[in-house]
């Protein structure tokens, strides 16, 4: 029997967690900054903001920089984001009547950027044919 065996269902779940709270620690750290313009700065936005683009780093897999400027004129709501890691930079604005849902949308808008940006790259590698397709390519000639 393998060792995997003898564990049973409840060891092989606790190592399961185990494994995964390494892989979440490992994980690199996204350096976010929050400026305000014409607003009186608060901690419960800023620490709002940290935690929604702090999973901005585990979409691209390496440390990288967040910046995030909240700006109120009147009425209006304004946020701005640009995430930059490497040579990648992505940028992102929006507008609405409450700085939480501003903050809410451009991490929605940041994260479907990456999103495509990382199907793009993975779509790019070029992929060796395999044995089969190369002997039926073979035999048609």
């Amino acid at each position: 029997m393998s060792k995997i065996d003898k564990q049973g269902k409840r060891g092989r779940a606790i190592a399961r967690k185990v494994r995964r709270a390494a892989r979440i620690a490992g994980a690199p750290a996204t350096q976010v900054t929050v400026t305000f313009r014409h607003v009186e700065p608060t901690d419960a936005l800023r620490l709002y903001a940290e935690r929604k683009f702090a999973h901005v780093g585990k979409l691209i897999k390496r440390a990288c920089q967040a910046h995030l400027i909240l700006t109120v004129d009147k009425y209006r709501q304004h946020g701005e984001v640009t995430v930059q890691s490497g040579r990648l930079s992505v940028s992102a604005q929006e507008e609405t009547k409450d700085l939480y849902s501003v903050i809410d949308l451009l991490a929605d808008n940041v994260g479907r950027q990456l999103k495509k940006h990382l199907e793009k790259s993975k779509a790019k590698k070029v992929r060796s044919p395999s044995t089969g397709e190369v002997l039926s390519s073979g035999e048609e000639t």
